[in-house]
């Protein structure tokens, strides 16, 4: 057996030993990126190699391979790459003001640790420091509002148990901070975090967007609500261009990037569904749906006047006069 293959074996091994109710065909095909004929055939060899494989099918007829962990302790090694980007996560957890959730990732890299060979960690250790110190993760500034862990960790509470959410809520429109009864759906991280939440006081209203950093407190009620089963938190996030949205907004968008800025726009994914068209003259057209004027405003400013949005009417009369001709660099 060839390296590329034990390693890509080893990668199988890995993946149907995380899945508890097993993989299909399917599955590793799409892990691996190879045919079905591939992906049949590594199984059989997975099935040889690894003594432990067990197969059986599921109650709509699909055969699933299941791998016990034990069969892969010794096998299995944690790289510096891997440790760098476990750090890397917590620290942007952390920059984001998710404070619990990157504890909850730290005890999990300390258990990772504390199953890693004590003969390996010196060298572990050493190489991870070097590739930290060469990915700059000790210093990454940028504005970020901030979020006290006390707040995050009562939202994310509600959350988990469609608990209803008391909050002290200081909106823009209001000169002093006011209390709400809300039912918590989600939490959408853009340049602002935003709690996406139906307000008690309009249970049949739409879905409120309340700025995270200006909930001045949050407390669990003990009261629970039955969630819309309907409601998808991706499916959702994708109707606006950041975080916040606005339904009278959400429409077409299209910009067009001149030749000079075409290629650099097209490494960026300004929206999971956008379309890209080429031009002949070499610019480029970019097309998608959603809202948030504003938040497109903020980031069409960063490309001077290399964009002309030909698409809402509103959005290029809010960018008019504000496309300066001076930046050096694109975004």
């Amino acid at each position: 057996m060839s390296f590329e293959k034990a390693q890509q074996l080893l990668e199988l091994a890995t993946f149907v030993a995380s899945r508890r109710m097993g993989v299909t065909l399917n599955d590793v095909g799409e892990r691996l990126g190879i045919s079905k004929r591939t992906a049949q055939r590594i199984l059989h060899t997975l099935e040889v190699q690894f003594p432990d494989t067990e197969s059986s099918f599921d109650e709509n007829g699909n055969k699933r391979w299941r791998l016990q962990t034990g069969a892969l302790r010794d096998l299995l090694t944690l790289t510096p790459d891997e440790l760098a980007a476990l750090d890397l996560s917590i620290e942007t957890l952390e920059r984001n003001s998710l404070g619990m959730e990157a504890d909850q990732l730290r005890c999990l890299r300390e258990k990772i640790l504390a199953l890693v060979p004590h003969n390996k960690i010196a060298r572990l250790e050493t190489d991870h420091e070097a590739l930290l110190e060469a990915q700059g993760l000790a210093a990454r500034p940028g504005p970020t509002a901030r979020l006290t862990p006390e707040i995050s960790s009562k939202i994310s509470m509600a959350l988990k148990g469609s608990e209803r959410l008391k909050i002290v809520y200081h909106s823009r429109r209001n000169s002093e901070a006011t209390v709400r009864v809300v039912e918590p759906y989600g939490v959408l991280i853009g340049m602002r975090r935003y709690l996406v939440a139906k307000s008690l006081s309009d249970p049949d209203g739409p879905l409120r967007y309340f700025v995270a950093d200006k909930i001045q407190s949050a407390e669990l009620t003990g009261e629970f609500f039955e969630r819309d089963q309907n409601f998808d938190i991706d499916q959702h996030a994708q109707k606006a261009f950041g975080a916040f949205q606005n339904e009278q907004e959400f429409d077409e968008v299209v910009w067009k990037f001149k030749p000079s800025a075409a290629a650099h726009a097209r490494d960026f994914l300004f929206h999971p569904a956008q379309i890209l068209e080429d031009q002949p003259d070499g610019s480029l057209v970019v097309r998608f749906n959603a809202s948030g004027h504003l938040e497109m405003c903020w980031h069409l400013y960063m490309w001077g006047d290399q964009v002309e949005v030909l698409a809402p009417l509103a959005l290029r009369k809010m960018i008019e006069h504000h496309q300066r001709t001076d930046f050096h660099a694109l975004p």
